[in-house]
């Protein structure tokens, strides 16, 4: 697979990485651990190098898992993880923490999960309003400095927080929402940091799996995905944003693609620094996303899925009202 850099770090990765998220939660039940640790390692037999975890996701079993099955394979891979949550003794996500101890202490943990001596990637999953930025960046800086982490990114901040923490520890990449169906970074996120040499890696660059086209109708999730609990996903909304699918549809029929494939596609056409991550928990759908790598989309077909998705107004919002006030702005 093509390798891309994450802005001016000189980190390089495959030009999709895996979300691994789903393997543990959020879209139903999970499939068996020795099956996924299997897919891991095909994935890396089909040209993934990068693979995004946290210690949230599970919480921490996500990372033990991706830790296992990349083991044999740790000098062929990117590993980026996170911190910035409370997760209580019951597993419960109780708030965000980036406390500096606090900090140390998950990096520390997060390590001897993904059995590997440094973090490539270490991410600040949620920016905490209770702790300076500054102090944040300081503490990561202090980690790369001792070996732990390799480099700093940051996730959902806003610009000033970003130019904040890059001014005490260079950030390498940030890591937010981004798709056909998601374009606010546009506005003031992808000009602020092109201008700081960031990379951005997009999740849910398929719209949580909105822009394949097999999603439907609210019928379509299974108990405990957490797509049923998401505005955007509503039975109304939904059956309004399909319109979206179609845009994307009328270029994929005519170049023999399917619609992920063009969605992804155009996510990559947009800038060289651009590492999408969409996440998958199978071999064959696998595949369909890294054919996207290989994809070239005409300036007309680009302008066509621009105007197109400009022309459907997306309704809902992307998250619940707990989830959205997270979100730095």
């Amino acid at each position: 697979m093509n390798k891309r850099t994450l802005g001016s770090s000189g980190l390089e990765v495959s030009a999709l990485g895996l979300g691994c998220m789903g393997i543990s939660q959020a879209f139903g039940a999970s499939p068996p651990r020795d099956q996924m640790i299997a897919f891991l390692r095909d994935a890396v037999e089909h040209g993934v190098t990068f693979f995004d975890t946290a210690e949230v996701y599970g919480p921490f079993h996500n990372e033990d898992l991706v830790g296992e099955a990349l083991e044999p394979l740790r000098d062929q891979v990117v590993l980026a993880t996170k911190f910035g949550f409370d997760i209580d003794a019951d597993g419960k996500t109780v708030g965000v923490n980036s406390q500096p101890d606090h900090i140390r202490e998950v990096v520390d943990a997060s390590l001897k999960r993904l059995r590997t001596d440094t973090i490539d990637l270490l991410y600040q999953h949620r920016v905490d309003p209770d702790v300076p930025i500054e102090d944040v960046a300081g503490t990561v800086k202090e980690l790369i400095e001792s070996g732990k982490v390799r480099h700093f990114g940051m996730s959902e901040a806003g610009v000033d927080n970003i130019r904040r923490a890059h001014a005490v520890q260079p950030v390498t990449a940030l890591q937010s929402e981004y798709s056909l169906f998601w374009r606010e970074p546009e506005d003031a996120i992808l000009p602020a940091i092109e201008e700081l040499g960031i990379g951005f890696v997009p999740f849910s660059p398929l719209g949580r799996g909105f822009l394949t086209g097999q999603i439907t109708s609210a019928d379509s999730f299974g108990e405990g995905d957490i797509r049923a609990t998401l505005p955007r996903f509503a039975p109304e909304a939904l059956q309004a944003n399909l319109a979206m699918v179609d845009v994307i549809k009328a270029v994929a029929e005519r170049k023999g693609l399917t619609v992920g494939q063009v969605a992804l596609a155009w996510l990559l056409a947009q800038k060289p620094w651009i590492v999408p991550i969409p996440g998958t928990r199978r071999i064959e759908r696998l595949d369909e996303n890294l054919g996207a790598a290989d994809v070239q989309l005409s300036p007309e077909e680009l302008a066509e899925l621009d105007e197109g998705s400009r022309n459907v107004q997306v309704q809902g919002h992307r998250y619940n009202e707990a989830m959205e006030k997270m979100v730095d702005r």
